[in-house]
């Protein structure tokens, strides 16, 4: 897509601090981190949200991933590492070409990545369960 910045960052159009690229994805830091050392993996070929991502794309996106989280933990110490996509506004997504972050988590970080846990509605999850197995 010609307006997208993932687009342009992944075809070399803008400038970039690359940690890894092969012919699928391109690497960057984000310039807006949550913990130092917060890296994306950005898929080159343009697909908003996971819904929309082949299959053998989206698998190369989190072998790369795990790899880059590895190679992070080494590099930086960290004693964790979150790797989460988001999509959909709602869920946090604010650029709309898939993405994966992989933020490594410290001690005393202030990446709030976490929910407090609720209770489950059985009656609801069977119900949700029902339609899953329709649709798959």
């Amino acid at each position: 897509m010609s307006d997208c910045i993932f687009c342009k960052i992944a075809a070399g159009e803008i400038p970039s601090n690359t940690l890894y690229e092969d012919d699928k994805v391109k690497v960057i830091f984000d310039i807006s981190p949550a913990t130092l050392g917060h890296a994306l993996v950005i898929p080159k070929e343009h697909a908003a949200n996971v819904f929309e991502i082949q299959d053998d794309l989206l698998a190369h996106a989190h072998i790369v991933a795990k790899k880059i989280a590895a190679a992070l933990k080494e590099a930086t110490g960290c004693k964790g590492v979150n790797i989460l996509q988001n999509n959909g506004e709602v869920a946090g997504q604010s650029v709309f070409h898939l993405h994966i972050h992989v933020i490594p988590r410290y001690d005393d970080d202030d990446a709030h990545i976490k929910w407090t846990p609720g209770t489950q509605d059985t009656e609801g999850l069977d119900k949700i369960a029902a339609k899953v197995k329709e649709i798959l």
